[in-house]
C-alpha cells in the first residue's frame, strides 16, 4: 500500500560558529581573530573555533594542546553558558515569529516547519532570507540556513554556503541532489560509518542508491532502512516543538588518565549520583544502560546492556555501569568516563504500519 508523504517546506537554521561569534561580538579585541572557547591547558577541549581558527585546521573535540599547537596565535576564551543561553532565547524568539513548530536541536540550530506559517509568506527560502537579517540586524551575529522538503535535506543544506549564506533544494532538485552528495556529508553517516561505506564502495548518494533496502540492513543494522529511505528523499520525521530526549547521561573528564578500574569505580560512583538527579528531576527512567570510555589516544568505545525493567536509582545504575566496566580488559589509560541510560519510559510505542511512502510534488517556491 502507498501512502503519500506529508508536503512540507521545512528550514534548518545553523549559527555560524556560535560560542566563538559570541565571544567576538562580546569583545570587539577578538574580532577577526583565530578564538578557541573551551580549555588551552593539558587537557582542555576545544567546544567551538571561530573561522579564523578553523583555518589552521582547529575544531571542536580537539584537545587545547593540539589547536594551540595547529595555530601558536589561537586565543583561548572560557565558555559562558548562561550568555550563549540568552543570546540563544533572542534567536529562538525571531523564530517564533514566523511559526510554532520549532524543534531546537542544540543552542545554536534548529528546524522550522514554515508550510503553514505566521506570516502568509509562500517562499520558505524568503522566509529563511528574513529571519537570518532579523538574527544579523537585532542579535548581531550570521547564520547560515537549508531549505528544502524535509529535515534530512534541510540540514544538509544549511552546511552548503556557511557561513552567512543559504542554499534551498527544490522538490525537482531532491534526486540529483542527493546523488551527487558525497557520503560523508549525509547527516548521520559518521568517521566510522564512512570508512565502511568506502569499503563497500559507496562514495556517494548514487552508489548508495544502488544498495538494495536487504544489503544495507544486512551491513548496517537498523540504520539501513535509514540510508535506503533518505537517498531517495524519504524522510518522515516531522518537526517537534517539544522533543522527547532519547536518553539521559553523565560524564566527567578527569586531570589525570586513570589506568585501572579500582580506580574508575570511585569516579563512576559521582556520575551514577548526577545521573539519578537527572532522571528524577526529569520523572524519567530507561532499560538501557550504556558505558562510555574514551581513552587517552582519543579513541572511544561504548558497551551498553538492556535489562528487563526501568530503573531511575543509583544504586541499579552503578550496579549495571560496573558490570560493564570489567565486561572486557581496559586497552590503554581511561581520560573520560560516562554513563547514559536509553529505551526510556517515553520513547513512542512502535507502529505496525507496513505502507510504503510516496514522495510528492508541490510548489514549493
Amino acid at each position: 500500500m502507498e501512502t503519500q508523504l506529508p508536503l512540507r517546506k521545512i528550514i534548518h537554521v545553523d549559527m555560524d560558529a556560535f560560542y566563538a561569534s559570541v565571544e567576538q561580538m562580546d569583545n570587539p579585541e577578538l574580532k577577526d581573530k583565530p578564538v578557541a572557547v573551551g580549555g588551552g591547558e593539558k587537557r582542555g577541549v576545544v567546544s567551538a573555533a571561530s573561522y579564523e581558527a578553523r583555518k589552521f585546521g582547529v575544531r571542536s573535540a580537539m584537545s587545547g594542546y593540539l589547536a594551540k599547537k595547529n595555530c601558536p596565535e589561537l586565543i583561548f576564551v572560557k565558555p559562558r553558558f548562561e550568555r550563549y543561553k540568552e543570546i540563544s532565547q533572542k534567536i529562538r524568539t525571531i523564530f517564533f515569529e514566523y511559526t510554532d513548530l520549532v524543534e531546537p536541536l542544540s543552542l545554536d540550530e534548529a528546524y522550522l516547519d514554515v508550510t503553514q506559517n505566521k506570516k502568509q509568506m509562500t517562499s520558505a527560502s524568503k522566509i529563511a532570507e528574513e529571519i537570518r537579517l532579523r538574527i544579523l540586524n537585532d542579535v548581531g551575529l550570521t547564520a547560515s540556513a537549508g531549505i528544502s522538503i524535509n529535515k534530512f535535506i534541510a540540514k544538509v543544506a544549511s552546511d552548503y554556503n556557511k557561513p552567512n549564506g543559504q542554499k534551498t533544494v527544490e522538490p525537482e532538485e531532491v534526486e540529483q541532489f542527493l546523488e551527487d552528495l558525497e557520503i560523508r556529508k549525509f547527516y548521520g553517516v559518521g568517521k566510522v560509518t564512512t570508512q565502511k561505506m568506502y569499503k563497500l564502495g559507496i562514495f556517494t548518494g548514487n552508489d548508495l542508491k544502488q544498495k538494495s533496502v536487504e544489503f544495507l540492513e544486512t551491513h548496517f543494522g537498523k540504520s539501513g532502512s535509514f540510508y535506503y529511505n533518505v537517498v531517495r528523499g524519504i524522510h518522515l520525521s516531522p518537526v517537534k516543538p517539544h522533543r522527547t530526549p532519547k536518553s539521559v547521561g553523565a560524564e566527567r573528564t578527569f586531570s589525570e588518565n586513570l589506568s585501572s578500574e579500582i580506580f574508575m569505580m570511585e569516579k563512576l560512583d559521582h556520575i551514577a549520583q548526577e545521573l539519578d538527579r537527572r532522571l528524577k528531576r526529569s520523572k524519567i527512567a530507561g532499560k538501557t544502560i550504556t558505558l562510555k570510555i574514551k581513552y587517552s589516544d582519543f579513541s572511544l568505545h561504548t558497551r551498553s546492556k538492556t535489562i528487563p525493567f526501568y530503573v531511575s536509582d543509583k544504586s541499579l545504575i552503578l550496579e549495571n555501569a560496573k558490570e560493564l566496566l570489567y565486561q572486557e580488559k581496559l586497552q590503554n589509560s581511561v581520560r573520560l568516563l560516562g554513563i547514559s541510560i536509553s529505551n526510556l519510559n517515553t520513547d513512542p510505542k512502535p507502529t505496525d504500519d507496513k505502507s510504503i511512502p510516496l514522495q510528492l510534488r508541490f510548489d514549493f517556491e
